[in-house]
């Protein structure tokens, strides 16, 4: 998905380190890309998707065009996406109550 891929890119340190899907002020002083600019854009990313389809099905209703397969596209992508954010959401919240839970 598109709307992900910035965290399939996503490497820890080095010039090398910023992903491409990520804008130049995602990256800090040391040249890491910050975990929350990328989460961040990816989720306006999927609310966008999800905008685009409620749009497409309300001109759609509303007779500006007639081409339902764009509506059921756009739907299953915004679906996807929207999905795939949910289960990284899940990893993360497993990720951190794992961290919580460690005796030092």
């Amino acid at each position: 998905m598109d709307a992900l891929s910035g965290l399939n890119n996503l490497k820890v340190g080095g010039a090398q380190g910023a992903s491409p899907t990520c804008a130049a002020g995602a990256t800090g002083a040391d040249g890491q890309v910050s975990l929350k600019d990328v989460l961040m854009k990816n989720l306006n990313e999927v609310n966008q998707m999800q905008q685009d389809a409620d749009q497409s099905l309300e001109n759609y209703v509303t007779g500006k065009t007639n081409n339902l397969g764009e509506v059921i596209s756009a739907s299953q992508k915004a679906s996807m996406a929207f999905s795939m954010l949910t289960q990284i959401r899940n990893k993360l919240q497993d990720a951190y109550d794992e961290v919580k839970n460690l005796r030092i």
